[in-house]
C-alpha cells in the first residue's frame, strides 16, 4: 500500500510541478526586459529552432513533429514567410508541395532567443552543480519524449 501511496504522491507532485514550470516559465519571458526575448513569438520560435536543427521540411512533416494540425502550421508559416524568416522551395520529392527553410534573418532571431535564453537560465541555476544540470536537461528530455509518443497517433 505504502508504494502505491508513494507513486501517486510522487505524479501529483509532478502534477503540480509541471504546471508551476509552465505558469512561471511564461511569467518569466513576459517578464524578462530584454528585446532578445521579444523577437519571436513561442510559436515562431520552436518552428525555426527545428528547423535549424532537422533541416528543410514540408508543413506536414513539421505538423507531425511538433504534434500540431497541419492547418496550424501552415498559419504559423505564412506569418514567418511574411515576416522574412522562412522561404518556402519546391519539394523534389513532391512538386505539388513545397519545402520551409530558414533564412539568414529566422536563424539570426531564433539564435538570439536562443542564447538570451541560455543566459537566462545560466542566471538562474548558476547556484546548481553541472550534474544537477546535466541531469535537469536529461530527465527534461525524457518528459518531453514521453510526451511525443503520449500525443502520437496511434
Amino acid at each position: 500500500m505504502s508504494d502505491d501511496h508513494d507513486e501517486s504522491s510522487a505524479l501529483g507532485r509532478i502534477e503540480t510541478e509541471v504546471a508551476l514550470l509552465m505558469r512561471f516559465g511564461e511569467a518569466t519571458r513576459r517578464a524578462t526586459g530584454t528585446a532578445e526575448h521579444r523577437v519571436l513569438d513561442r510559436a515562431a520560435y520552436v518552428i525555426l529552432r527545428h528547423l535549424a536543427d532537422a533541416g528543410p521540411q514540408n508543413v506536414s512533416a513539421l505538423a507531425a513533429r511538433l504534434n500540431l494540425d497541419g492547418s496550424t502550421v501552415t498559419r504559423q508559416v505564412s506569418a514567418l514567410q511574411r515576416d522574412g524568416l522562412i522561404t518556402r522551395t519546391p519539394d523534389p520529392s513532391d512538386g505539388r508541395g513545397t519545402v520551409i527553410s530558414p533564412t539568414p534573418a529566422g536563424l539570426q532571431r531564433m539564435a538570439a532567443v536562443q542564447a538570451a535564453r541560455t543566459r537566462l537560465y545560466g542566471d538562474m541555476l548558476a547556484d546548481w552543480s553541472p550534474e544537477d544540470r546535466s541531469t535537469l536537461a536529461a530527465l527534461l528530455g525524457r518528459l518531453n519524449q514521453a510526451l511525443i509518443n503520449r500525443n502520437r497517433p496511434r
